[in-house]
C-alpha cells in the first residue's frame, strides 16, 4: 500500500492493482457513534439469547451453575465474536452502525475485507477493546490512546488484522458555477425556465466550466447545439448578437438565482414553524450581481474582447 497525503484526513491510497483511490479516514467520533449503534444491536440479540435460554431452562428443568455459565460463554461468544465477523464479512465490512455512519471496514490495500480481517478484529475487541474481558478499564485506555494517535484513526483490532476504516460519503465541494452576463440579466429574469431539466442544465454547465479545453470547430458546435436546445426548451430565440456561451451562462444563472429564491422561501416559511431549525446553514444562491470572480478565466477575457464589463 502506499499512500500520499492530501491534507486534513484525506489521502490518495494505491491499491494492489496500481489505481489511485481517494480516501477519507474516519476519526474516534463518527466511528464512537457506529460503535454506539453497534453496542445497542448486540445488547438487544444478547437479551434475546440470555431470554431464550432462560425459557429453555425452566422447560428443561436443568439449570444448574455450570450450565448457565456455559450459557453465558456462548451468548459472550455469538454476540462479540460470531455476530461481526458475520456482519462485517457479508457485507464487505459495514456494521449496522457503520452502515449508518456511512463507514466501511478495508484492508490497508484498500481492498474488501475477509473472513480473517473480520475474525481478527472481533477477538481483538472482545479481548481488550470492547467489552474488553483482559484488564479493563485499563485495555479501554490503551485502546483510546492508539486511535487518537494513529494517523489513520486505526484501533488495535485494525492494526492486528491490517485494515483500517474509511467514510463511504464524502462531502462533495461546490463546484464552478455560471455567472450572469449583466446584459442579459433584465432579459433573463423574464424567461420561463420551468421545462429545462436537470440533465440539459449540467450538460450546459459543464460544457461552460471546460470550453477553454475544447478546440474549434468542435466548441463552437457544442456551443451552439447546447444553446439551440435551451433555446427551444424555454421557449426563447438567443438575443441578436449574444454569443451562445454568454446565452448559455445568462440562463443558468437566472436559474440558479430563482432557485436560491425557492430556498430562502422555503427556510423563511421553515423559521417561523420551527425557530429552532433555523440555526441550520441552507445553501444560498447568488443574486443577480456579477463579479468577474465568478467568470471563468476564458470566457472572461472573451466577455472583455466583446466590451461586457464587471463592475
Amino acid at each position: 500500500m502506499t499512500t500520499a497525503a492530501d491534507g486534513g484526513h484525506r489521502e490518495q491510497l494505491v491499491n494492489g492493482e496500481a489505481v489511485e483511490v481517494d480516501v477519507r479516514h474516519a476519526r474516534i467520533g463518527s466511528r464512537g457513534l457506529a460503535l454506539l449503534l453497534d453496542m445497542m444491536v448486540q445488547a438487544a440479540l444478547a437479551l434475546v439469547l440470555l431470554i431464550g435460554a432462560q425459557a429453555v431452562f425452566l422447560l428443561g428443568d436443568a439449570a444448574d451453575e455450570a450450565l448457565a455459565a456455559a450459557i453465558v460463554t456462548v451468548v459472550v461468544i455469538a454476540v462479540f465474536v460470531a455476530y461481526p465477523t458475520v456482519t462485517e464479512t457479508l457485507t464487505d465490512g459495514r456494521s449496522l452502525g457503520k452502515r449508518a455512519m456511512g463507514l466501511r471496514v478495508v484492508r490497508e490495500d484498500g481492498g474488501p475485507i475477509r473472513v480473517r480481517h473480520a475474525l481478527v478484529r472481533s477477538l481483538v475487541g472482545l479481548a481488550v477493546e470492547w467489552p474488553g474481558l483482559l484488564f479493563p478499564p485499563f485495555t479501554w485506555a490503551v485502546a483510546l490512546t492508539t486511535m487518537l494517535f494513529q494517523r489513520q484513526g486505526r484501533r488495535l483490532g485494525d492494526l492486528a488484522a491490517g485494515t483500517f476504516v474509511i467514510h463511504e460519503r464524502s462531502p462533495a465541494p461546490w463546484g464552478w458555477v455560471p455567472a450572469m452576463p449583466p446584459p442579459l440579466a433584465a432579459w433573463a429574469a423574464r424567461l420561463d425556465l420551468t421545462n429545462l431539466d436537470d440533465d440539459l442544465a449540467l450538460a450546459a454547465r459543464h460544457y461552460l466550466a471546460r470550453a477553454a479545453d475544447i478546440r474549434p470547430p468542435m466548441n463552437a458546435r457544442f456551443a451552439h447545439t447546447l444553446a439551440a436546445e435551451v433555446s427551444e426548451k424555454i421557449t426563447q430565440p438567443i438575443p441578436p448578437g449574444v454569443p451562445p456561451w454568454a446565452f448559455l451562462s445568462a440562463v443558468l444563472a437566472e436559474r440558479r438565482r430563482r432557485a436560491g429564491g425557492r430556498a430562502e422561501a422555503t427556510r423563511a416559511l421553515t423559521q417561523r414553524i420551527w425557530p429552532g431549525f433555523g440555526r441550520l446553514e441552507w445553501a444560498r444562491a447568488a443574486g443577480p450581481t456579477w463579479d468577474p470572480a465568478g467568470i471563468n478565466p476564458p470566457l472572461l477575457g472573451v466577455m472583455k474582447e466583446e466590451g461586457i464589463t464587471g463592475r
